[in-house]
């Protein structure tokens, strides 16, 4: 199964916020958008969730235009996870991951929802809380959360809108390295939208960095991740040492204009 993304285009009034912006991805394979606020990654991980109606394009997976499809259907291929995960809904853990089940309900939860739950509990951490309540999480557990929520839909694309945002280093490790696996074992597509570039290097296969809604350059984290293109888009004079074959980034100083 694939992703493709088709000249897709959103905007406001006469505003294009992404412009015909066309991008493949294949199983098991975790892609980063890189960029600076307001380059467009968060308004396209939508388009492809349509939480966003494109203006123009077209987004399938497989051979399966995702317009066509009702919300039921949509929630069974693409799984999203917003940056905002703060909730004042009283609702513990364990349903408000069984939310994610949500499209394979009939009348009630079966065993096999059930299961599957908790295999997302276990997959994310979370075993020890099911019962905690939600608004009593911190930010990053909250996150987690969301996570297994999207995971427990049984997506075949994973959107994932600044995973790490709320969790300090020793969790945005475990959580990258977590999808990475899930990526790989289960042949779900990953597309994550993250400001940190060191991390974006390190667990992903392929970068595309935005600037202005439209693609500057995509490949590995090697091939994009150059002094040119982190100037280019985001005014910042760097240095990008290689390290395990990994580009390692250092910012030095504000180029202004």
């Amino acid at each position: 199964m694939s992703l493709t993304v088709c000249d897709l285009t959103f905007g406001y009034w006469q505003k294009h916020i992404i412009n015909k912006l066309c991008l493949t991805a294949a199983d098991g394979e975790i892609i980063s958008l890189v960029g600076p606020n307001g380059s467009g990654k968060t308004t396209l991980l939508k388009c492809i969730a349509h939480i966003h109606r494109a203006k123009g394009g077209s987004v399938y997976v497989g051979d399966v235009n995702l317009g066509s499809l009702n919300s039921r259907e949509l929630a069974k291929m693409v799984g999203y996870v917003p940056q905002d995960t703060s909730t004042n809904f009283p609702i513990d853990v364990f349903n408000a991951v069984l939310l994610g089940r949500t499209p394979y309900v009939r009348f009630s939860a079966s065993d096999s929802d059930m299961n599957v739950v908790a295999d997302c509990l276990c997959l994310m951490g979370l075993d020890k809380l099911p019962f905690r309540m939600l608004n009593e999480l911190s930010g990053g557990e909250r996150q987690r959360v969301f996570i297994a929520r999207a995971l427990a839909q049984e997506p075949q694309v994973l959107l994932l809108d600044e995973p790490t945002s709320n969790l300090d280093l020793r969790f945005q490790l475990e959580t990258l390295r977590i999808v990475r696996d899930i990526a790989r074992e289960r042949d779900i597509i990953v597309v994550m939208a993250i400001h940190d570039l060191n991390l974006a290097g390190r667990f992903s296969d392929r970068i595309i960095m935005l600037k202005n809604g439209e693609i500057l350059a995509q490949g590995s984290s090697l091939e994009v991740m150059n002094p040119e293109n982190i100037l280019s888009v985001y005014g910042v004079k760097a240095v990008v040492r290689v390290e395990n074959g990994q580009p390692f980034i250092m910012p030095m100083e504000v180029q202004y204009e």
